[in-house]
Formats: structure tokens, C-alpha cells, sequence
């Protein structure tokens, strides 16, 4: 399993750099990190599916807390701060990081289109 050697955080473009044992980075976009956070509330609880999480195209990275020497955890500007990412989970969203955006987005149009779609009922 790789691990995680640093993080850096860049807060004007709101992105957060992670560095792995193998060579390898990962840059990763505060949205992308809050709407795929491993917290049940964005997860499900049990077998529930994912939550789709909208809005946070603008959210951002406040705190960064280390915890032991496997995971850390974000604290983002919104208030939400549950959930560990840890090294295998970002290992995890390093390797499918296209496919789970692509999905997230598609998730997102797909909504859109539902709230769209919705029949206004004239009352007269």
C-alpha cells in the first residue's frame, strides 16, 4: 500500500498536493475532496448510496490535522469536518480520480435535469 510522505495546501486555488512514497502526486481540488469525503454523512450509512453532495464548488480547506501516522483530517471552510482520509483512501481516489469525478458530475447534471423536469400545476 502506498503511503502518504506530505500534503500541501494551497489555498488561493483551493487544492490540496499529495505526495506518495512511490513517486507519485495527486492534486486534488477542495471540492473534489469535501463531495467524495469518507464521512458517513457523504458515504451512507451502511448499504445506503452515496450521498450527492451540491454546492461546493467554492468550498475550501481550513484546517489540516494530522492523526497518527495513517490519515488526516480536513476541516473544510463549510463546517463539515467528519471523516479520515487516510493514506489508502487517497491512494483510492489518486487511482480513480477521473472515473469518480466524471460519475460526481454526472450525478450532478442528472439532478439538475430532475429539479428541471418537475411539472408546475396551474391552480386556477
Amino acid at each position: 500500500m502506498k503511503q502518504v510522505i506530505k500534503v500541501h495546501h494551497h489555498t488561493v486555488s483551493k487544492t490540496l498536493d499529495v505526495y506518495f512514497d512511490d513517486d507519485s502526486t495527486c492534486t486534488f481540488s477542495s471540492e473534489f475532496l469535501r463531495v467524495h469525503s469518507p464521512s458517513a454523512e457523504v458515504q451512507g450509512h451502511g448499504n445506503e448510496p452515496m450521498k450527492l453532495v451540491l454546492g461546493k464548488s467554492q468550498v475550501g480547506i481550513s484546517k489540516i490535522e494530522p492523526v497518527g501516522h495513517y490519515a488526516i483530517k480536513l476541516i473544510f471552510d463549510d463546517n463539515h469536518n467528519s471523516g479520515l482520509f487516510s493514506w489508502s483512501y487517497f491512494s483510492h481516489l489518486q487511482a480513480n480520480h477521473d472515473e469518480l469525478w466524471q460519475t460526481y458530475q454526472q450525478r450532478v447534471t442528472e439532478h439538475q435535469a430532475s429539479k428541471d423536469s418537475v411539472p408546475i400545476k396551474f391552480v386556477p
